[in-house]
């Protein structure tokens, strides 16, 4: 197989034909050839030489150069890809390190082995720019919807012919237990992209919240116009979904839009689902009342939101519960989905007995700890006391407010109160130095006798421990474990101090020991200033 003029004009034709049939670009073809020539080259002059080909683009003419580098005369390591500055007087007049020497050299005749690998090199190069070509074509369609055929099933996965190249459906991304035959037209969702070892790997999806949001977005012109806006989707494939939906137009009504004239636009998309059942809800910026459309069709009496845990307890009537939580907890598992929160769901009779669990143990601790009878108590927590603090500092003229509290009673409750709890301070100090507080951490201000005790505890008895503590080990957090919110418990949680309070005390113990600049603090707290104000506005 040697590179005559018989043949120079059929390289640029197979060139032409083989990236026509795997739609790349011709050039790639033939710089893989002048690849597999050069290499072919090498096994026949010497794998030391650097021997490269270039085929002319218009003539198919391969031309077969030797290049040499000219280096220092003590600097040659190979004679037959260097050249020394004296050697290579010879083909130029003033050679210069780095200059290279090129001689032309006779074309190969390729025996059988190199042919067959010459041949291996092209398909290599080919596979490659294939690969890249898909990659790249396919990269910039993540997140969108793909139409394709069906070509055959492995192992329960299925390949997808989606026109210049494959995509795989894993079976935990099919929906329920929908079943595909060869040639079956599908339509997939485009989860990810990615290079993999034996190639780009295009991974589909049926199951993903967004396929259902793409398929809105192609059946409702106002969602693709951005009229209304998907703010949330969960699915549970196959069964149910709840998407939540705003419009930026007050004329135009997102729900209304979404279920179409006679429920057309919802049910094309519930039929593209195997008749998943689906929930149009409308978004509100509010939580509670987000929340109270989630539950939808159940009806919700109360809502009480805790931000800092990120949980939410909803109260509904007793006949309301089972439908709230759904079946096998449905309703309440994509409510919560949609809304992102931790929801607990209670009956309006179990809220009443909690009600009066609290109300109870408050006129308990009254009782014991002031010494008063159980009228007395209860009057107190029915006017809002919860807890001694609150009894001994609040202003007097609040306890003469309570019917049959007059001044000499009001005076003598506040007595006890303070009595009590600096009788608790007291013992509270007296434990903490028993566990080896010392008096660095002692005197520092912004922790209660309590608070050091409880520190003490934990093993943190000077202010050097103290300093190296993180906010969330005082003021305790919630951190995300495999799609699980996982409760941290902190030392001074009990205390009710927030992370906010935790990172000042913190911070101003390292200002106290050195270990940190004063400004760094101020710095600090000038940008949550400005945070503040800019929430503000």
């Amino acid at each position: 197989m040697a590179i005559t003029s018989a043949n120079q004009l059929e390289l640029l034709q197979t060139a032409e034909a083989v990236a026509r049939e795997k739609m790349i670009d011709p050039d790639l073809v033939i710089q893989a050839m002048e690849e597999s020539l050069a290499r072919a080259a090498k096994s026949r002059y010497g794998a030391e030489m650097d021997i490269r080909v270039k085929i002319d683009r218009k003539t198919g003419r391969a031309s077969f150069t030797r290049h040499r580098t000219v280096v220092e005369d003590d600097a040659v390591e190979n004679h037959h890809a260097q050249m020394t500055r004296r050697d290579a007087r010879a083909y130029l007049a003033d050679p210069q390190i780095g200059d290279e020497i090129v001689d032309e050299v006779p074309p190969v005749d390729l025996g059988r082995i190199a042919a067959q690998s010459a041949k291996q090199v092209i398909l290599q190069k080919v596979r490659e720019a294939e690969r890249d070509r898909q990659f790249e074509e396919f990269k910039d369609r993540k997140g969108s919807i793909i139409n394709g055929v069906v070509k055959r099933e492995e192992y329960g996965n299925i390949i997808v012919d989606i026109g210049r190249g494959e995509g795989i459906l894993r079976r935990n991304e099919k929906i329920g237990r929908e079943s595909y035959r060869p040639n079956d037209r599908i339509r997939c969702y485009i989860k990810d992209v990615r290079r993999e070892t034996r190639g780009p790997q295009v991974f589909l999806s049926r199951t993903d919240p967004q396929f259902m949001a793409e398929l809105f977005k192609m059946e409702v012109p106002e969602i693709y116009d951005g009229i209304i806006e998907i703010k949330a989707v969960a699915r549970d494939p196959g069964s149910r979904a709840k998407i939540a939906v705003i419009s930026h137009d007050s004329g135009i009504d997102p729900v209304g839009a979404c279920v179409g004239m006679r429920g057309s636009r919802v049910q094309a998309v519930v039929n593209e689902l195997q008749g998943e059942k689906i929930d149009i809800i409308p978004w509100n910026a509010d939580q509670a009342t987000f929340l109270v459309n989630a539950l939808q069709p159940a009806e919700v009496s109360k809502v009480v939101i805790d931000e800092d845990a990120g949980k939410i307890e909803v109260v509904v009537p007793d006949e309301q519960l089972s439908l709230a939580i759904g079946r096998r907890g449905q309703n309440v598992r994509l409510a919560s989905q949609l809304t992102g929160l931790d929801i607990d769901i209670m009956t309006e009779a179990e809220e009443s007995q909690r009600r009066q669990a609290e109300f109870a143990e408050r006129t308990k601790l009254f009782m014991d700890t002031l010494d008063i009878d159980e009228m007395m108590a209860q009057l107190l927590v029915a006017e809002g006391f919860t807890n001694l603090e609150e009894v001994a500092y609040v202003d007097i003229d609040e306890l003469l407010s309570i019917d049959g509290f007059d001044e000499g009673t009001a005076d003598e409750l506040q007595a006890r109160a303070r009595d009590y709890l600096e009788e608790q301070a007291r013992t509270a100090m007296e434990n903490a130095r028993k566990l080896g507080l010392e008096d660095s951490l002692a005197n520092f201000e912004g922790l209660t006798p309590q608070m050091l005790e409880a520190l003490a505890k934990d093993g943190i008895k000077t202010l050097e421990d103290f300093a190296t503590c993180a906010d969330w080990e005082l003021a305790g957090g919630w951190t995300t474990e495999n799609g699980q919110r996982k409760k941290d418990e902190g030392v001074l949680e009990p205390f009710e101090v927030s992370l906010e309070e935790a990172q000042h005390l913190v911070m101003t113990a390292r200002v106290m020991l050195g270990w940190v600049d004063p400004t760094e603090m101020d710095g600090a707290a000038d940008e949550g200033d400005a945070e503040d104000e800019e929430a503000e506005a």
